[in-house]
């Protein structure tokens, strides 16, 4: 124990004894080090940021709107535009199995809102009672939707908060009545904040029972139909089984709209779980190339490191003869090399470590709030992992080398060595 305590000695004495030559060495496995997790912690920092704005959403949601059928070449006729029903709503729910949830809505951006205080202008969704299960809509103050207010066609409303504090500054608002487009309706519930930043949108919708809407305030034009929505959004039963329900209401939309289902564009539709995964895919790619360059640097610092090792043993030649004509074994001229270069590398890579998890505390404290869509950098275990068994790596080649060549010197030409 003593013995190697007395090389851990000699060691860190060698590292003072040249201690801008130790410093510039150790200063490029450092910024390796620091580089591999800053870089693969952004990069974790913006697929967490986006996944998270997808999540607010709702759970894997696959949104789908009206859309236009495409003219065939054995056809005259043009494009035909078309409208989703309820009854397509009803009917995925009864012939989709790999379906778990679905619901339709209308939005309506030309509606006018007012209460007694003031006026707003933010869209009007008519819902049905399961919307918050599909969207994300946690409810503040109050209540959402329930079946008897569709069923009876009731004349209340979901405000959001944005729109909260537009129409009722200051004031109590769920119990109180707006008019929308002339028509009273009682606000029984207030949403929470949901969205980041400066996207107010759906912080401005007001929510009422889609009969309601329907008999209110209906989809009308050329060629529409009575029950006629805006849009059709549902869940698959897992994520997994995405394509094979989006397979199944393709079919069901088809066969009541009168076109194949397979042809391109003719059904207009977002699947947020596609681009999640899409994302994934990019971040995970990301990482792996920082990650590889990340490496790189490393493995070039080592080369750095045991370069300087070599250079070490060339001006100490003469030191290790004598060490050598006085009784020291090759085991310990060894051990001593070998544990110069790995501390080297240890103390320069536990330095990048802590300045890389520093600057992610500043960057977190900086980002706040994450309104931008950014979450803070973190360190991500397997980055860390990585870091360390290069690091060991790194300081085993730096080390056993240069050791190795400094042990099977003999001690006659070593001395003999200006």
């Amino acid at each position: 124990m003593q013995g190697l305590l007395q090389i851990f000695v000699q060691v860190f004495q060698a590292i003072w004894a040249n201690k801008l030559r130790s410093f510039l060495t150790m200063f490029g496995i450092a910024w390796g080090v620091a580089s591999l997790l800053l870089l693969v912690g952004l990069g974790e920092g913006f697929r967490s940021g986006q996944k998270r704005g997808l999540s607010e959403l709702g759970t894997d949601v696959i949104m789908m709107w009206g859309g236009t059928i495409p003219a065939l070449p054995e056809q005259h006729q043009g494009m035909l535009p078309y409208k989703l029903t309820l009854s397509d709503a009803n009917a995925i729910r009864s012939q989709s199995p790999h379906v778990r949830a679905a619901t339709a809505l209308i939005n309506r951006g030309d509606l006018k809102e007012v209460s007694e205080f003031s006026s707003a202008g933010g869209p009007v969704m008519g819902v049905e009672q399961n919307y918050p299960d599909i969207r994300n809509l946690p409810i503040a103050q109050g209540r959402f939707l329930d079946a008897d207010d569709l069923t009876q066609k009731r004349l209340v409303a979901i405000i959001g908060q944005k729109n909260n504090i537009l129409l009722f500054p200051g004031r109590p608002s769920v119990g109180s009545y707006i008019t929308i487009n002339g028509y009273r309706f009682q606000v029984i519930g207030v949403a929470k904040k949901v969205g980041r930043g400066n996207d107010d949108n759906d912080n401005q919708k007001i929510y009422i029972p889609l009969s309601t809407m329907m008999e209110l305030f209906p989809i009308t034009g050329e060629n529409v139909p009575k029950d006629a929505i805006s849009s059709i959004q549902y869940q698959p039963i897992t994520p997994e089984l995405n394509e094979t329900a989006k397979t199944e209401v393709h079919r069901v939309i088809g066969e009541r709209h009168g076109f194949d289902p397979n042809l391109p564009d003719a059904i207009e539709e977002w699947d947020s779980i596609k681009s999640s995964r899409m994302i994934g895919i990019i971040f995970t790619s990301m990482d792996i190339f920082l990650g590889g360059v990340g490496v790189v640097t490393l493995m070039l610092g080592a080369v750095g490191i045991v370069n300087i090792m070599l250079v070490t043993v060339s001006e100490r030649t003469k030191e290790i003869g004598l060490r050598k004509a006085l009784g020291a074994t090759q085991r310990s001229i060894m051990l001593q090399f070998f544990f110069e270069g790995l501390t080297l590398t240890g103390v320069s890579g536990l330095i990048g470590i802590g300045a890389a998890a520093a600057l992610m505390i500043l960057l977190g404290s900086a980002i706040g709030n994450n309104d931008t869509g950014f979450d803070p950098p973190r360190l991500v275990p397997w980055s860390a992992a990585v870091a360390f068994g290069s690091l060991t790596l790194c300081g085993v080649v730096a080390g056993i080398y240069p050791a190795r060549r400094a042990a099977m010197l003999e001690p006659v030409e070593a001395l003999r060595k200006e």
